[in-house]
């Protein structure tokens, strides 16, 4: 495996994925209605469980986390019902496009860009009209914002009739997620942010709660039937042909995320935040995202001095980094720094201290 031509990845996903973690899914292919693959699903079932921090199951699925969005808004909002959608960033208005398009009822909160949501909000919504589901980004990737999802799950857990859905595709293993304490129904992620795998996976914790909603819900679609999912899951397996050797991989993260330990990787990354930030502020750019609500695994930095990002984005690539330079509308008027998965703060400190060469500090 060549690694002449390889820039590491300092974007918020695909992040850089470890050597020996690629050459676990070199692994002999193993049929998918196997006794092997039951073991191997049945490896993944416990320790996702305890990444998850859940008593719950964790669905595993071939796809994006964007996958993930339709399956909770296809079996989760009952016909008739609506959903809340808490937006403030490219993805979650995404996800609040995908309940729509999927012919859902959609209510939105929204901040602008850069700004958090609060529980206040979510408690006046819920106190003038009854939701099937609160859906929330728990880190918005564009943005760089992580909500405050444990208070917001206080107040959603108020009302027995509203599921709580959160995207935690950035946030996952990289900012503390407990999600059985928290109180939250649906929690989806993808392999290719802080858990550091290539792309291709999807994984979320799922309560009773929400299995017990799909079956009132007659349109679950076929791919991302929860009850299907649920009943394949039961026997270690999955419907349809999972990515097997995505899944070796997996199998072997895992071991190392949690030989790190949960509370050790959170604190690494919010570390890595904390560094960024200093550098960004120091360089008079300043940090995009509202201050008390800065993400541990991607700092979009505001582009105070006005650089030319294209020109930042090829001085660092000689350098052997791939950098961002921002998301959507905020493209060019931000730039975001990756520090999410195994970043490490010696690589980090690499990537800003190549930052600074190209400013001249």
């Amino acid at each position: 495996m060549t690694q002449n031509n390889h820039k590491r990845l300092v974007i918020p996903g695909p992040v850089e994925v470890r050597r020996e973690i690629l050459e676990a899914q070199t692994e002999w292919m193993i049929g998918h209605r196997s006794k092997a693959f039951e073991e191997l699903f049945a490896r993944l079932q416990t320790k996702l469980r305890q990444a998850f921090v859940t008593q719950s199951r964790v669905f595993v699925q071939g796809s994006s986390g964007t996958g993930l969005w339709e399956g909770a808004s296809r079996n989760c909002i009952r016909d008739g019902r609506k959903a809340l959608h808490l937006v403030g960033g490219a993805f979650s208005e995404r996800w609040a496009e995908v309940s729509q398009l999927n012919g859902k009822q959609v209510d939105i909160i929204a901040v602008e860009w850069g700004q958090a949501h609060t529980p206040e909000m979510v408690a006046e919504a819920l106190q003038k009209e009854a939701y099937d589901a609160v859906c929330v980004v728990h880190n918005e990737t564009s943005t760089g914002v992580t909500n405050p999802i444990k208070e917001i799950g206080e107040i959603v857990r108020q009302y027995d009739e509203t599921l709580y859905l959160v995207d935690t595709v950035s946030g996952f293993l990289g900012i503390e997620l407990r999600v059985d304490e928290w109180g939250i129904d649906f929690a989806l992620t993808s392999s290719q942010k802080a858990f550091a795998l290539p792309p291709g996976l999807a994984f979320a914790a799922v309560s009773d709660r929400v299995l017990d909603r799909a079956k009132q819900v007659t349109n679950r679609g076929y791919y991302f039937d929860f009850l299907e999912i649920e009943s394949s899951l039961k026997k270690n397996n999955t419907p349809s042909t999972p990515p097997v050797s995505l899944m070796f991989a997996a199998d072997r993260q895992l071991d190392d995320v949690l030989a790190e330990g949960l509370e050790n990787r959170w604190m690494r990354h919010a570390q890595m935040r904390d560094l960024t930030i200093t550098w960004a502020d120091s360089r008079e750019f300043g940090v995009f995202a509202q201050d008390g609500y800065r993400s541990p695994t991607v700092t979009t930095v505001a582009n105070g001095r006005n650089i030319n990002v294209d020109d930042m984005a090829k001085f660092m690539g000689g350098k052997g980094f791939s950098m961002d330079k921002g998301y959507g509308k905020i493209k060019g008027k931000t730039f975001r720094i990756a520090h999410m998965g195994d970043m490490t703060i010696s690589t980090l400190e690499e990537v800003l201290s190549g930052l600074d060469e190209f400013i001249g500090a």
